[in-house]
């Protein structure tokens, strides 16, 4: 299983390019940002940083969409950073959240999602592409090589990134419901005559090493907000049963509003409808051996990938704990002489 973490590029963009430098140092293998232009700061001139100041991560963003970006020039920016730092990034995309919602825009449509994706991959393959009506491709672009990943809760996203992503984004770490969204994955996989072990699959959460239980739940309660904007479309869209787990879908009853002023924060003040159990279910929270025990778990379901989230107040201790702790336990082990 590889490690990743996720940062909000808060200023100073130091700050970040200093976590990003230290999660390197403690063996993590990707280092995302959010991408929400309004609500924080833009996270490619941050990637260009952060990948000039380490030497083995790969940098992207989770997630861009495609709306708020035109295509070419997101390709563009990829095919850059790899002709400058040596194919060392990843793509995330979605369909849009607050990078959209914050400027009063909606989320794309599965097929403008669908064509997006071909087209930035390509482009950012070093290959052509048909786009509007004319044949494009980057004419100083050798070699670059770029996966995209798609987020995903819904089950038309869900059939999609089967059918096209390179890897599947799940953003909570309930291991039930992570069970059923890996499954419907790989059957669209299979399904498209694709294999289905070639998708990375990719499990995001806030991890929190700590031992004050309350104080771990406050500061992540901010993740089932954010995840309930998702989930509210869903059931806007298909109703409370049947499209995803209800296990998903229960817990947004009591949602009334969001304010994307606090996304993503710890004092995010419209996530008193998320109840301890929902934050405990969706995020790793505890001793390094609760969280092996649960990233073991995730990782018999098929994870390639758990990205942990920072946005709390126990950073550094956090990255260590992981580093000399967590993932040395999810590591092949061999000795030196048997």
């Amino acid at each position: 299983m590889d490690f990743g973490v996720v940062l909000q590029t808060n200023p100073p963009a130091a700050r970040t390019v200093q976590l990003a430098q230290l999660a390197e140092a403690h063996g993590f293998s990707h280092v995302w940002t959010f991408d929400s232009h309004l609500l924080w700061e833009e996270p490619y001139v941050i990637h260009s940083a952060i990948l000039g100041a380490t030497k083995r991560v790969t940098v992207g963003p989770f997630v861009t969409n495609p709306a708020t970006r035109d295509w070419t020039v997101t390709a563009s920016v990829f095919a850059t950073l790899n002709e400058m730092y040596g194919n060392r990034t990843v793509c995330g995309i979605g369909r849009g959240d607050s990078a959209v919602r914050v400027t009063n825009g909606k989320p794309v449509t599965m097929a403008e999602l669908r064509e997006s994706i071909h087209v930035i991959r390509e482009l950012a393959n070093s290959r052509a592409v048909e786009y509007k009506g004319a044949t494009l491709q980057f004419p100083w672009s050798r070699g670059s090589e770029l996966e995209v990943w798609v987020a995903a809760y819904g089950p038309m996203a869900l059939k999609l990134t089967g059918e096209v992503g390179d890897g599947f984004i799940l953003q909570l770490a309930d291991v039930d419901i992570a069970a059923w969204m890996i499954k419907t994955v790989k059957d669209a996989a299979a399904a498209a005559g694709r294999d289905p072990d070639a998708i990375s699959f990719c499990v995001a959460a806030p991890m929190y090493i700590g031992a004050d239980r309350q104080h771990m739940l406050d500061q992540c309660r901010w993740f089932g907000g954010m995840v309930g904007n998702h989930v509210a479309d869903i059931v806007a869209k298909y109703g409370e049963h049947g499209a995803v787990p209800e296990a998903l879908t229960a817990y947004i009853e009591g949602r009334h509003g969001y304010d994307y002023n606090t996304h993503g924060k710890a004092d995010n003040d419209h996530v008193d409808f998320v109840p301890d159990e929902i934050v405990e279910r969706f995020c790793i929270l505890g001793t390094a051996e609760e969280h092996i025990a649960k990233l073991e778990q995730l990782r018999a379901l098929g994870v390639t990938q758990f990205a942990g989230y920072l946005q709390h107040d126990s950073k550094e201790e956090t990255l260590r704990v992981y580093g000399e702790t967590v993932i040395p336990a999810l590591s092949a082990h061999v000795t030196a002489k048997t």
